[in-house]
């Protein structure tokens, strides 16, 4: 009905108040291994997404493919609630490059087709200094309520990260760690104040032949107590060595500093983070698990025990035109990973373009999650794929009990049971809530006097009454611990396993490469379930 002009300033208010705690995050801070709002206690979840602004045209990726607001209303689309904006040093310690002219620098460069297009669709950027169109990026993202990780990529604006490109570590031709430290100190003085602006990034991945741990605890610990003196309302993210894999010199000499519950640990995770060739010519079961344990020993076990503190996964990635089987395999893996610890991330990457590469002019992204022309997804399964990790599984406020997602990280879907007493692989939202209180014992259905049972090989798997016989009793099998098996009469494991890709029925089938070996090379990442412990 109409509102009366003695209540409109009232209802004005209140939804300005409603507009606002949507769109303008709070300060983040930090509460064991949890992000957190820092205002309100409850836990913020990140599920972002890179954005690259940190090469040679010193300008994020993608403005001459659609406008600004275009690529960020994409973001949301996409439920990335986050993006993390790469930058150069440079851009903010000289003034040479970062208050020219973007439209001048891409002449330099020669790019006149990136020029033209910055012209259709981002006409006002091209007067814009390189600092001034970064901010306006900034802003974008805070005006449709994304929030921003500002992270320090690189010194000197070119592709990253080459062994010894001169952008590795302190004292490198390119990284001077004072005029690092000057450039810290400016990024996060100049988005003081921005509250969309979450998080500060270090550096990213440090590396070379000249890193060291010395000289990590030196600068390292400098650079974010600088960071936090410029702007408190930051999370401090810093990486460790060997591009940002390892961490695990913190387990004999932690940092020692007290930030205000304001420092976050970030890694990077890829099928290359070790030899890539492996996931093809290896039993990917085994595979999975040593990369797994290499992972919790180098940086996870941050975010484990009674110390723990927050491990941000700030780059992993794929191959999202599905042609390189490492990639994929690597993937199935990594998800079920991360899901099971409802880790914060940043997918590498959304551009699916560069405005100028190593040389090349208009590159393809094939990591990208948009497509060359920024027109739709490269992986038309990218959304149903990523459902899952994108939603906040673990809430360490909540007061509903503990049960099990059962996930099937290849496809992406979650185990529901209908009212048949069968089960199927559905979209996560529509998920059902199991129960599995020891290896070897029954699978229930929450709220249900039912449990998961084996029929026979081949079989579509259902649910029954009968929660003691041997075929109700489900083992985690394999060394990833995600094959999930029942004996039958002969002594047979059979493994739950999605029937194919187009289907969504789950079978019992015998287990693939079950009894670890080491001469198998059959794929059995159909067959890999995830028990992902949730309380939401």
């Amino acid at each position: 009905m109409p509102i009366s002009s003695s209540r409109a300033p009232l209802v004005l208010c209140l939804l300005l108040v409603l507009f606002t705690s949507i769109t303008s995050p709070l300060p983040l801070s930090t509460d064991g291994r949890w992000i957190v709002d820092a205002t309100t206690g409850r836990r913020a979840k990140l599920a972002c997404v890179n954005w690259a602004a940190h090469l040679e045209p010193m300008l994020a990726e993608g403005l001459d493919k659609k406008p600004m607001g275009d690529i960020v209303a994409e973001i949301r689309r996409l439920r990335f609630n986050c993006v993390r904006l790469t930058w150069a040093t440079y851009m903010f310690t000289r003034p040479s490059l970062g208050e020219r002219p973007v439209g001048e620098t891409l002449d330099t460069l020669g790019l006149a087709k990136a020029k033209g297009g910055v012209a259709r669709n981002n006409p006002l950027v091209l007067s814009m200094t390189h600092v001034e169109a970064y901010a306006a990026v900034v802003d974008e993202l805070g005006k449709q309520g994304v929030m921003v990780v500002l992270d320090n990529h690189v010194s000197k604006p070119m592709w990253c990260c080459p062994y010894d490109d001169g952008n590795g570590f302190f004292g490198d031709e390119y990284f001077d760690p004072q005029e690092w430290l000057r450039g810290l100190v400016a990024v996060a003085e100049h988005f003081h104040g921005k509250g969309q602006v979450v998080g500060l990034s270090l550096r990213n991945e440090l590396r070379g032949s000249r890193q060291n741990e010395h000289d990590w605890y030196q600068y390292i610990r400098i650079g974010a107590t600088k960071v936090h003196q410029a702007n408190p309302n930051v999370l401090v993210i810093v990486s460790g060595l060997t591009w940002a894999s390892d961490l695990s010199f913190l387990k004999k000499r932690p940092m020692g500093l007290d930030l205000n519950h304001k420092l976050v640990y970030e890694a990077h995770w890829y099928s290359f983070s070790g030899d890539r060739k492996v996931w093809e010519v290896k039993p990917v079961d085994q595979v999975c698990a040593n990369a797994v344990q290499r992972m919790d020993d180098q940086a996870g076990f941050l975010a484990s025990g009674p110390g723990a503190v927050p491990l941000f996964l700030s780059e992993f990635g794929f191959d999202q035109s599905g042609k390189s089987r490492a990639d994929d395999r690597f993937l199935s893996c990594f998800m079920g990973y991360a899901t099971g610890k409802d880790l914060d991330w940043a997918l590498w990457t959304l551009q699916g373009s560069y405005y100028y590469r190593e040389g090349v002019v208009g590159l393809d992204e094939t990591f990208g999650v948009l497509d060359f022309d920024w027109d739709g997804l490269r992986n038309p399964k990218f959304k149903e794929r990523f459902q899952l990790m994108q939603t906040m599984i673990q809430d360490p406020s909540s007061n509903s009990s503990l049960s099990y997602i059962m996930y099937h990280p290849q496809s992406g879907r979650c185990i529901r049971a209908n009212n048949n007493r069968k089960i199927g692989a559905a979209e996560c939202q529509r998920r059902s809530r199991w129960s599995h209180d020891r290896d070897g014992g029954p699978i229930r259905l929450m709220g249900t006097p039912l449990c998961l049972e084996a029929v026979a090989d081949g079989l579509p798997a259902t649910l029954s009454i009968d929660c003691s016989s041997r075929l109700s009793a489900w083992r985690l099998i394999s060394n990833s611990n995600l094959q999930v098996a029942a004996t039958d009469g002969r002594g047979n494991h059979l493994c739950l396993d999605k029937k194919s890709n187009e289907s969504s029925v789950i079978l019992t089938r015998k287990c693939i490469c079950a009894d670890d070996d080491s001469g198998c090379m059959e794929n059995p990442q159909g067959q890999w379930i995830k028990f992902v412990p949730t309380d939401t």
